[in-house]
Formats: structure tokens, sequence, C-alpha cells
């Protein structure tokens, strides 16, 4: 039986959550092609049968999986034949480490310069939501939000040292290969190259070759999702 993943969905067919493309990377690591259903933010009743609010859920026969991180334990958990994606256990607490690092700071910091940009590439019905909510959030409108971003980069592009400093030694986080800690990462600038044209990384950065060799993973699945050039 097919698998199928529900996943945010912008305006002309955006798939934007970084958590969605943690966990479409994940699928395609382990060598699933799953169907894919979007979620608008107004679409909650879409997936009210997962028992709460927020994508990616993951449908497998009877199974269902909320939230990118779980999902990742399950496909690992259930097909420990295919490809690993922690790189075996003792490798899945760091990896946990990674992903809670970074929500707090690199996809938080990165919403502050792009959070704009998103409101423009989201369908009409979801506009008041989405501001009144971000709104909220910041404390200020979402235009004042982002409005000093090509200053306010550099302490995005700062939070990234630790990653940059791993990077110059070897070419994915883990060593030779990609892992999940390296789809959390990426999930994050696909999220931003999906919604906003603005330039996150400088040409010379470590973490900008990178992330040249993640979008071309799996033939290219990233960079034929629509979105702006890097």
């Amino acid at each position: 039986m097919a698998m199928t993943l529900y996943e945010l969905l912008g305006a002309d067919d955006r798939r934007f959550s970084p958590f969605c493309w943690r966990a479409r990377l994940a699928l395609a690591h382990k060598g699933f092609d799953a169907d894919r259903v979007g979620v608008r933010f107004c679409d909650k009743e879409l997936i009210a049968f997962s028992g709460q609010t927020l994508v990616p859920v993951l449908v497998d026969g009877e199974t269902v999986v909320s939230d990118s991180w779980n999902i990742a334990c399950y496909l690992e958990d259930t097909y420990p034949d295919r490809p690993a994606l922690f790189g075996g256990d003792a490798a899945k607490p760091l990896a946990h480490f990674i992903n809670t690092w970074a929500d707090y700071t690199q996809r938080t910091t990165l919403t502050t310069l792009i959070v704009f940009d998103i409101f423009n590439h989201i369908e009409k019905i979801d506009w008041e939501y989405f501001r009144s909510h971000r709104e909220q959030r910041f404390g200020m409108a979402l235009e004042d939000v982002q409005k000093n971003r090509d200053r306010d980069v550099a302490v995005f592009r700062e939070a990234l040292q630790p990653l940059r400093t791993v990077l110059e030694s070897r070419p994915y986080i883990a060593g030779e290969a990609p892992t999940y800690p390296d789809y959390i990462l990426l999930g994050t600038f696909l999220f931003a190259r999906t919604m906003s044209p603005f330039k996150l990384l400088k040409e010379d950065d470590p973490v900008y070759a990178w992330r040249a060799r993640m979008l071309g993973l799996f033939d290219g699945m990233a960079t034929k999702a629509i979105g702006y050039p890097c």
C-alpha cells in the first residue's frame, strides 16, 4: 500500500514547511515515493484523523504518524532493511539534539528574515490567519519584522558556525554520506528557498557548498520543487 504524506501548502503548489521537507527527505533516503497531499493553514480538517493539527502527517497503511522527528524514527524502526537514516542507535540522540537546535536557533532566526515573503506566497484564504498569528508572535507588522534583514542576516550566518566548522573537514555532517541531521538543516534552507528570493549565504561559505551538494541528492528532487534559485 502506498504511503501518503500531508504537507503544508502555499500558493502555486509551494510545499514550504521545513518539517515537511525533513519528512520528505527522510522518505527519499529510505527509497519511498509517497503520495503528497497539500494542506493549507485553513484546511486543518484534512488531518483531523491524526488527532492533532500540524503537518507533516504520514499515513503508512493503517499507521498514522505526525511530527517530522517521529516520522523519521518510525521509518528507521519499521524499515531497518533500507538505508539507515541515523547511522546507528548511538547516533539517534545526537540527531535529536541537532533537531532541537535547528528548531530553536536556525529556523526561528530565519523566519524573521522572510516572514513577509512567506505571507506573499500563501493562498489569500490563509492571509488573515497567518498575519494575525505571526504579528502576535513578533509584536509588530510582518513588513517590519524583516525590513532590516540585510543587516540581520549576519545573526543567522553566525548561528551556522558550528555547522560551518564541521563542514570544513567533511562533506556531510556525519562524514562521507548524508544522514538525517543533514536533512534537518536542509529542510530549513528549502523552507526559505521555496518562499523567498532573499540570499542567505555567501558563495564562499562551506555551508553554501554543502547546500549545493544536498540539493543534488535524489536526482535533484529539491531543485525540481517550485522555489527560487539559491
